[in-house]
Formats: C-alpha cells, sequence, structure tokens
C-alpha cells in the first residue's frame, strides 16, 4: 500500500539513484509510520540503465571480501548487515546463492569468516597452483539489471517522487528540501564537483568486465595477488547471476584462464562488455551528517553558476553517504540502515 502524507510530512531529499540512494530511499519509506516525503533527485535513473554515466549498472554486485571489513568495525557491520539481507531474499529470485572459493599466496586470519556461509579452510588437493592456500564458501550476488529497476518499483509504489536534475550546486536543492527538510548526499563521484561538497579525496576505479550466457558457470571465484586487489579492481574474478527473464549470465573480470569451459562458443555467448567508474576515496567511504550554511562561503564556494541566484542566507541539514568503491552493493543495505539512524538523530 502506498504510503499516505499528512501536512506534518519532513521532506527527505535523496540525491543519487544509485543502490546507495536508492536502498536509503527504501528504508526511509519502509515503515509507514516514518513522516517522510521522499523525493528522489539524479541525473541518472533506474531506466538509465545503459548509460555508463554511473557505476550502479554495471557493478559486480556480488559479496566478496574486502580488506575494509577487517579494520573499520562500522563497516565489518555493514557488510553483515547486507549479507544476511541478500540471504533472506532468495526466495525473491532477485539474489543468487553461489558456492564460491578464493584462492590467495598466503591464508592469514580472514575476519568475514563467520559473516559468510559454509565456510570452510580448502584441502591441498583443492588449491589451484602456484597458490598455496584457499577457502571455500556460499556468497550471493544480485543482478543489477533487475534489482535496481525492482527498487525503483518499489519507490514508485510508495509515492516516491523521481526528479531529474544535474546538479551542480546545493543551493538548487533548497526548495525541494525546505526549512526543515533533510537531504542525503549519496551522489557518488559527483560529490567531487557539486558546489557546497566538492570532497577533492574521492577519485574512480575503472572497472572493466564482460557479460556472458554460459549455465556451465555456476560458482563464484576468485583469485587475487594481494590483500588491496579485491579493492582496486585488480583480481581476476567469476560472477555467476540471478536472472528472472535471461537466465544463466555471468559477470567475467580479468581472464579466461579459471574458466576453460569459456572457450565452448557453442555453449558460451559474449552478451555485453561493460565499463565502469566505482566511486572510491582516500580514508573510506564518508558517512557522516553536516549542517550546510547558505549562502556558500569559504575557499572552496568562491565559484558560482553564472545562472545561480541565491535564495540567501538559511541552512540546510545534510547526511553525506559517498566514496563506497566497488562495495556499493554489498554494504548498501547496512549503509541505509546507518543513514537512518542518523536522520532520525537530527
Amino acid at each position: 500500500m502506498a504510503a499516505v502524507h499528512d501536512q506534518s510530512s519532513k521532506n527527505l531529499v535523496v540525491l543519487g539513484a544509485g543502490v546507495i540512494g536508492l536502498t536509503i530511499a527504501y528504508l526511509a519509506t519502509a515503515d509507514p509510520n516514518d513522516s517522510l516525503r521522499v523525493t528522489m533527485v539524479a541525473r541518472d535513473m533506474p531506466e538509465d540503465m545503459d548509460s555508463q554515466a554511473w557505476a550502479s549498472p554495471f557493478a559486480g554486485a556480488n559479496w566478496a571480501p574486502m580488506p575494509l571489513g577487517g579494520i573499520d568495525p562500522r563497516v565489518r557491520r555493514q557488510e553483515q548487515v547486507t549479507f544476511d539481507k541478500f540471504w533472506d531474499m532468495i526466495p525473491t529470485g532477485l539474489v543468487k546463492v553461489n558456492a564460491s572459493s578464493c584462492s590467495a599466496p598466503s591464508a592469514p586470519t580472514l575476519w568475514w569468516h563467520d559473516l559468510v556461509r559454509e565456510f570452510r579452510i580448502l584441502p591441498p588437493e583443492e588449491i589451484p597452483e602456484p597458490h598455496v592456500a584457499g577457502v571455500a564458501f556460499c556468497t550471493v550476488s544480485v543482478n543489477p539489471q533487475e534489482y535496481i529497476p525492482w527498487l525503483s518499483s518499489e519507490l514508485r509504489a510508495r509515492n516516491v517522487k523521481f526528479v531529474r536534475k544535474h546538479v551542480k550546486s546545493l543551493e538548487e536543492l533548497r526548495p525541494l528540501v525546505g526549512a526543515d527538510g533533510i537531504l542525503v548526499n549519496a551522489s557518488s563521484l559527483g560529490s567531487r564537483s557539486i558546489l557546497g561538497v566538492e570532497d577533492t579525496k574521492l577519485f574512480p576505479i575503472r572497472g572493466q568486465s564482460i557479460l556472458v550466457e554460459s549455465s556451465e558457470l555456476q560458482e563464484f571465484l576468485a583469485l587475487k595477488p594481494d590483500d588491496n586487489a579485491m579493492c582496486t579492481g585488480a583480481h581476476t574474478y567469476i560472477i555467476p547471476r540471478p536472472g528472472r527473464s535471461l537466465t544463466g549470465t555471468v559477470l567475467l573480470g580479468g581472464t579466461f584462464q579459471l574458466a576453460p569451459s569459456l572457450r565452448n562458443r557453442d555453449q558460451t555467448k559474449v552478451l555485453a562488455h561493460n565499463v565502469g567508474l566505482r566511486p572510491a576515496r582516500e580514508g573510506g567511504p564518508r558517512l557522516e551528517a553536516e549542517i550546510v550554511q547558505f549562502p556558500l562561503r569559504g575557499e572552496n564556494h568562491t565559484l558560482v553558476p553564472w545562472n545561480q541566484t541565491s535564495l540567501g542566507e538559511g541552512k540546510m541539514r545534510v547526511v553525506h553517504a559517498y566514496g563506497f568503491g566497488a562495495a556499493g552493493y554489498q554494504t548498501s543495505w547496512g549503509v541505509a540502515e546507518d543513514v537512518m539512524a542518523i536522520i532520525k538523530g537530527m
């Protein structure tokens, strides 16, 4: 049932319609007792799944171990919340369970051994050369081409408004947010150039993959040369995907050598070549609240678009949620919970 908003509803504007922004909006509208009137604002919308101007359509969209979860307790919790949520969604058909193996030159203590399902140490006979250690476990994956439209349809059913807009300054959003509203900034790499944010710690990580149709591959595989490979993209992977409309699809990154069956042209069909820019950030993701004062002042806000009219003095409550690099999908539900906790405390 669509949410009904009364006169006391508070505006919540989510800037960015990638997986982080959509998941935040989903939780914000999940409880009909929450008096939030949600609007999505983005340059790229869920119907733009062929556009290479944003990362979410081309992500691996699976859960894979990354170093930050073993360092930052908050990220560890976000990973656990998201993994558990995806696991619970398996019956919907949007999530696929993948038997998985991960080989590496060494086998240090793995922070995520109790996060995944059916974790075990591989015996020597199951470890491919030249690796000397490896593990097996069950993980999950989603298909962005179905998952992003699903999130969008859920939000539209809850009367969430979608506004297509290329935002250049936070000043432009003041009429939508209003005096008592809140802005969630999930603009990804856009936060590097948007006036009022201008986060120079953001940087892109280029990712390239191939989507194929191959019913032979049902196992997630990953080879990484070092502990940083997963977050920098310098690793080889095979990610089987769920599919309601198109089944048997697999995302490939790195090399074909992990799966000789891919050389069988009768059983393998190349569907797409994907290129995307992962929104990474020096020092890790930004997830915090800020009060932005208007008009924008300071050394970072001296250049204002010629066609922008200031609305005068004022302030805006902003929650920043961006810079998740290759971990957007696998932290999305945990990040959304943290954002909602910040909003309720503002």
